[in-house]
């Protein structure tokens, strides 16, 4: 195969991964395309929920007796342990694939790099690389969790021309419908979401996923502190659509005994941190194989992930609205904004989003 064909392959293999993304957690989003020695795609395959076959698997299934010979291309590094399947590189091995293309060496200890060596020391010809940077980002949250112990933080912010994200004492809706859309699109493929007290007093959100199909629980984390969300806010009303949790200083929760038992008796889940800080929340939330955390608001909430060093993706709706006044954006740092890696920009019917990465030795 040529560079160009490996590239091409592998774009496939990409677009196929995306058919796990919001069902495979705690595992990665993974694809994999058989390609026969004349450039014939024999087989090809996801990985759709966690404890199922692996993408590498359902493409030698599906291409049979073809995979002899055959190039097999893999956005991740073919597994060599036992989890809840078998190792993958055993059977591309015993389908007898000439040459695996990988594009990003898997990070778990368990895999970094034994997987390439295994098919390697079992004659199987191995590119690695291809349309590296594709896959690490298409499966950031797992190497985030992998490597940091935490979920990958993803901060969103809608604001107005002059800068403001609403005002202090009431709700105030800035993006339009087509953005909308898009960013309940999004909830659809994240593991939790996250708020603070100040947002759900003043916008009292469901944050459920509407419109858009997901096949597990939304997790709901609820940053109130002193503990002043009162059981009547209509998030505390969905635990039906998914596990809804309040992060409460040991104080307050301590202090309101009564406010304690009277949340925890609609379901919700109250977490008594030790310290007002994010980083131990987020670990704590890693712990229960939460590997996405999208940040809605508001601006305080954001400031506190800015200040802690915990973002790792920004996505920002820039929208045509003049507010005059009301409550400023939190601005990233300028370190963050140097960090910044991938930037976007789409139109999203009146509103503009803007995105990047940023990027941290965590």
């Amino acid at each position: 195969m040529t560079g160009a064909q490996d590239r091409a392959f592998m774009s496939r293999a990409l677009f196929l991964a995306e058919r796990g993304r919001g069902r495979t957690t705690p595992n990665p989003v993974v694809g994999a395309v058989v390609v026969t020695p004349d450039g014939v795609v024999a087989g090809q395959g996801a990985h759709l929920v966690a404890g199922g076959p692996h993408a590498e698997v359902v493409a030698l299934d599906a291409a049979g007796a073809k995979a002899r010979g055959a190039t097999v291309y893999c956005t991740l590094e073919p597994c060599c342990h036992h989890g809840r399947t078998g190792p993958c590189v055993e059977r591309l091995v015993a389908a007898g694939v000439a040459r695996v293309v990988v594009a990003a060496v898997d990070p778990n200890p368990q895999v970094a790099g034994a997987g390439i060596a295994f098919l390697r020391a079992h004659g199987v010809s191995v590119a690695a690389g291809v349309g590296g940077d594709e896959a690490a980002r298409q499966n950031a949250p797992f190497f985030r969790w992998v490597t940091a112990g935490r979920p990958f933080v993803i901060v969103k912010a809608a604001l107005s021309a002059d800068g403001f994200a609403g005002r202090p004492d009431r709700r105030v809706v800035l993006t339009g419908a087509r953005a909308d859309q898009y960013f309940q699109q999004q909830r659809a493929g994240i593991d939790a979401i996250a708020a603070g007290a100040s947002t759900v007093l003043i916008d009292d959100p469901l944050l459920t996923a509407r419109g858009a199909y997901r096949r597990r629980p939304l997790t709901r984390v609820l940053f109130d502190w002193r503990g002043r969300i009162p059981p009547s806010a209509r998030v505390c009303s969905t635990v039906g659509s998914g596990p809804v949790i309040m992060v409460v200083s040991a104080a307050a929760a301590e202090a309101a005994p009564s406010w304690v038992a009277s949340v925890e008796a609609l379901g919700v889940e109250v977490h008594r941190a030790a310290e007002r800080r994010v980083r131990p929340v987020l670990a704590w939330l890693a712990r229960r194989e939460i590997l996405s955390l999208l940040v809605e608001g508001g601006p305080a909430l954001h400031a506190a992930f800015r200040d802690e060093d915990v973002i790792d993706r920004v996505q920002c709706a820039i929208t045509p609205h003049v507010l005059g006044d009301g409550v400023r954006g939190a601005a990233l740092s300028a370190a963050e904004l140097d960090r910044m890696r991938w930037p976007a920009a789409m139109r999203l019917g009146s509103d503009t989003l803007i995105e990047f990465d940023v990027h941290r030795p965590d």
